[in-house]
């Protein structure tokens, strides 16, 4: 590599895409050290932050540094990055090592500390459909090409997460397995079997858990309170949390939700904080980096001649916006809790590093865009003659 590469100018969505990412991460460091000071713990005040900062550290080098590396690489690492993801998934159903929170089994302790697996499939998936659908670019206009192997693959992969009942992470990789079918190009009916296999499951999964039956019907009925003390205990004080807010809210570090009233303050509810300490301005300054954010990806989607960068890039957006305005339609109490965090801003170690991978990825193909020339000016008229 040489030094002239090494320090040549970087495009704008280069820029947009990792300042958003850099100024939403520190930015949901500040949120979390807020949201969890009031609550000590073991490890003191510091102690949440301090886990999550490490995430951070680490985390940002490697998403630089995957920005270096070239398309071959993400082509070639497509499947073995599926494979291993996978397995590693499978862990959560392995005794002694998998940990089931709130009725869902979607956790590994490994070395001390509690991982979700699952964050890791969203961006292996991405690879793996981008390759597979770049490889059959020609032959997307026939539906057995389109579903073979995507569909198997991607219901055995879903199903993994399905059978540790984490409805929420399923719904995003399946956003992820149509942010990549729409940006491949293919025609969109064939959109249609994934939509009747997903729609079942969720009905199923939603019909065989009476907890989210009672969150669906106290979400249909928002202004009676009958159950704060059963389904939306949690999801009534995030609203009255920014109600009270206002516009410019009650200062950092002022909020009172915190003090055990939210009790997942830090991670699914983090925007409610957001909200109450920050009020209206806050939150739309939270919307607003993810906009440019979109901007930037967007626009790599646009300007790119390879067809594993568009489909990539796309299900990596869909994935990322989908799952923040999912987590912040849940805090506003639009859609029934799913458990997803808030991308880059959520207390949880494993989805901070998953999502910098992704935007390492993005950075990535964001050097590959071909650069914009200045059109040639015009030659002036040597001095002294006249031209007509």
């Amino acid at each position: 590599m040489t030094l002239g590469r090494v320090f040549a100018p970087v495009s704008t969505e280069f820029v947009l895409i990792a300042s958003t990412t850099l100024l939403l991460t520190i930015f949901g460091l500040v949120m979390v050290l807020s949201a969890t000071s009031a609550t000590e713990g073991s490890d003191g005040p510091y102690g949440v932050v301090m886990r999550q900062g490490v995430f951070a550290v680490i985390g940002i080098p490697v998403m630089f540094l995957l920005s270096r590396l070239p398309v071959l690489f993400w082509k070639r690492i497509a499947w073995p990055a599926l494979i291993l993801a996978t397995m590693l998934q499978l862990l959560v159903f392995v005794p002694g090592i998998g940990v089931e929170n709130d009725g869902n089994r979607n956790w590994i302790h490994i070395a001390g500390q509690n991982l979700q697996p699952s964050e890791f499939l969203k961006l292996a998936l991405a690879l793996w459909i981008g390759y597979v659908l770049y490889r059959k670019q020609t032959l997307l206009t026939q539906w057995k090409h389109v579903f073979i192997p995507l569909v198997p693959v991607s219901g055995l992969v879903v199903g993994t997460v399905l059978a540790g009942k984490d409805l929420g992470t399923a719904m995003i990789l399946f956003l992820v397995i149509l942010g990549a079918l729409f940006f491949s190009g293919v025609r969109l009916r064939l959109f249609l079997l994934p939509l009747i296999l997903a729609t079942v499951a969720v009905i199923t999964l939603v019909l065989t858990s009476p907890r989210r039956m009672g969150q669906i019907q106290s979400l249909m009925n928002p202004d009676s309170i009958d159950c704060y003390y059963d389904d939306c205990y949690q999801q009534l004080h995030a609203v009255w949390g920014m109600a009270s807010g206002g516009f410019f809210g009650l200062g950092l570090g002022n909020s009172q939700e915190k003090y055990g009233w939210l009790p997942a303050a830090s991670n699914d509810y983090i925007f409610a904080i957001v909200g109450e300490e920050l009020g209206l301005i806050g939150g739309i300054l939270v919307l607003a980096l993810y906009a440019v954010f979109a901007v930037g990806a967007f626009h790599i989607i646009r300007k790119t001649n390879d067809p594993f960068v568009r489909i990539v890039s796309g299900a990596i957006t869909v994935w990322v916006l989908g799952q923040a305005l999912i987590n912040i339609g849940v805090v506003l109490r639009i859609f029934p809790v799913l458990g997803v965090p808030l991308p880059f801003m959520s207390q949880g170690g494993t989805s901070l590093f998953s999502v910098l991978l992704a935007v390492g990825v993005l950075l990535s193909f964001a050097r590959t865009l071909p650069q914009t020339t200045a059109a040639p000016t015009r030659p002036s008229a040597p001095r002294g003659r006249v031209t007509r």
